[in-house]
């Protein structure tokens, strides 16, 4: 390398900069709030694994959404809180890339999971009779094994190529955590192909699978429409009302923060549609799929009342 710059081994998370009582008061709301995340995706797959009756394609997918959850917002959430109280944000290059190898496949598998369960509901409602044929526990589980290892591969290209770069601009991550981005913007060598690489795989992984679960859902519709009966098309809607809300929800911020160009972007933006991902979206997973989902209630109402006897 010419010059004087020395290599970067460790990093500066710089968060958020707020006054030392609101980044307390923001702890314990954090806090609270992760420990709810966990908790509820627990519950979820705690439900799934227990009662026969949420032993489903559907809830199969559920239960692997809830694993996605808890363990996404593990990988972030801890140093996020712990930055909050402490004066000492660094975090040395390994972990630092290990958290953006976790992040991102674990962000990419649940895209692909999302896609898993639009084509379990297109099964379900467009071709009931095949139902139980097409979405077999086979397919279902070549479908996730799948989603979690081609998430990954894509995961580990992209930490590969960020491996490969020199550090030695600044110490200083104006994120909360190492995204991959904002990692980037301290690289003192041509980041061109790394860019190139995550814009062709969130055409790959977003706009892709977004088109899927929109072409299923056109599917959905018509056949919803083509029912007689309005029971029929209530229950029908309720089914696929929980997972259009999550996948609104994902890849609509998704897209935000890696498809629109940095210029469009501010510091504190991506900062909160990150802390969404970490916190607020493993919470919601479980609140849309429970409160929107009799199943789920019925499920967890007959587990205590069974704990209760």
């Amino acid at each position: 390398m010419p010059g004087n710059h020395s290599l970067v081994t460790e990093f500066v998370l710089l968060g958020f900069q707020l006054s030392p009582e609101t980044e307390v008061l923001l702890f314990w709301v954090f806090s609270l709030l992760y420990t709810f995340s966990l908790l509820a995706n627990g519950t979820i797959f705690a439900l799934i694994c227990l009662d026969q009756r949420l032993q489903t394609p559907m809830y199969f997918f559920l239960s692997h959404l809830a694993i996605i959850d808890m363990t996404y917002a593990s990988n972030n959430v801890p140093k996020i809180l712990a930055n909050l109280v402490t004066h000492n944000r660094a975090i040395s290059f390994v972990p630092c890339i290990m958290q953006t190898f976790l992040y991102l496949g674990l962000a990419t598998t649940e895209c692909l999971i999302l896609v898993a369960m639009s084509y379990d509901r297109y099964v379900a409602i467009c071709h009931p009779l095949h139902y139980t044929v097409i979405m077999s526990w086979t397919v279902c589980t070549v479908l996730a094994t799948t989603s979690w290892l081609c998430a990954f591969v894509v995961a580990l290209i992209h930490v590969l190529l960020l491996q490969r770069l020199p550090f030695c601009r600044s110490r200083e991550i104006n994120q909360l955590f190492c995204e991959i981005l904002s990692v980037l913007k301290l690289a003192c060598a041509d980041t061109w192909l790394n860019k190139m690489v995550i814009f062709a795989a969130s055409i790959l992984v977003l706009v892709g699978p977004l088109c899927l679960v929109l072409i299923s859902y056109m599917h959905i519709l018509w056949a919803i429409l083509k029912i007689k009966s309005g029971e029929g098309r209530k229950k029908a809607f309720s089914t696929c009302s929980s997972h259009l809300c999550v996948v609104g929800l994902f890849f609509g911020i998704s897209m935000v923060v890696y498809m629109v160009p940095d210029s469009s972007q501010q510091g504190d933006k991506t900062k909160i549609l990150s802390l969404f991902y970490s916190l607020f979206n493993p919470m919601l997973n479980p609140l849309i799929y429970s409160l929107r989902n009799a199943q789920v209630k019925d499920a967890l109402g007959r587990v205590l009342q069974v704990r209760s006897r």
